[in-house]
């Protein structure tokens, strides 16, 4: 093989190629799918990659139907000069998953790095495992979580939404519980366009050390991992497993990452979609 596979702590895994000719798409997709199923992340790093978005999406297509966005295939991921969406400002991005507001939710986010973050500028993209994350909580925990619901309405530029989910839920396909948890900002004053939040199921004073005890363990060392992007780093996150986020960048530097998200076989429905627009 022109590549070695190492584990990263506390999941996931990283291929690194030996030579930088070796093509990423050497690597047989049935593979890297049999390693997706079983460690939930995979970095692929010091390939070579793609020249332009539409090389992206041909090697996304691999993996399987891609969804489609009123804006396409391919999320520009990269600081606006005046951003209406936290997504495209520097600031940090709380825990959550994709297609939470979107008529059916991903299995598969592919993201490939063309321009990285300065060293010690921020901007690493965060995962937390929610799977590790409730075996490594007390059943007290995980039985004060599961009654809990989270009601979501979210408008921004490509969609207009409510949706309600339980905190714990099982996985669409497999015989395992994880979690489904929008992170409030704590930045509300400059957080640009958060979603409104409220979380049922508890009595009042109940709620601010629920969101306290389940950060903890989701951001503890055991559950959770930071991604340092290197100029072309291809990362492939399972979104019905993990949470992610984005560290806080210093605005104005580089940081530039693509995003294609592809659906599961069958596609997911959203159980939790009240309305869309």
């Amino acid at each position: 093989m022109n590549y070695e596979v190492n584990k990263i702590e506390p999941f996931g895994i990283i291929v690194q190629a030996f030579e930088k000719n070796t093509d990423i798409k050497d690597i047989p997709i049935s593979k890297l799918k049999n390693l997706f199923n079983k460690e939930h992340l995979i970095v692929l790093r010091g390939f070579k990659t793609f020249s332009e978005s539409g090389e992206f999406v041909n090697y996304c297509d691999l993996w399987g139907e891609v969804s489609v966005w009123p804006f396409g295939k391919v999320l520009e991921l990269v600081e606006h000069d005046q951003p209406e969406d936290h997504i495209f400002d520097s600031s940090y991005v709380p825990l959550h998953w994709d297609g939470m507001y979107r008529k059916q939710v991903p299995e598969y986010q592919i993201f490939h790095c063309l321009e990285a973050p300065l060293e010690e500028k921020g901007g690493r993209t965060t995962f937390s495992n929610t799977v590790l994350a409730l075996r490594n909580s007390d059943e007290e925990k995980r039985r004060q979580w599961s009654k809990v619901i989270g009601n979501y309405k979210r408008e921004m530029e490509f969609y207009n939404s409510k949706v309600v989910s339980p905190v714990i839920t099982k996985h669409p396909y497999k015989d395992y519980s994880v979690i489904r948890y929008n992170e409030p900002s704590s930045d509300n004053e400059n957080f640009i366009n958060p979603p409104n939040q409220n979380f049922s199921g508890l009595e009042a004073s109940e709620i601010q050390g629920f969101h306290q005890k389940l950060l903890e363990v989701l951001y503890d060392d055991k559950n959770f991992y930071a991604h340092k992007w290197v100029d072309g780093d291809v990362v492939i996150a399972d979104n019905f497993t993990l949470l992610h986020g984005r560290e806080k960048f210093v605005s104005k530097s580089p940081r530039h990452i693509r995003r294609v998200q592809v659906l599961s076989d069958p596609p997911f429905n959203n159980p939790g979609l009240e309305s869309y627009q």
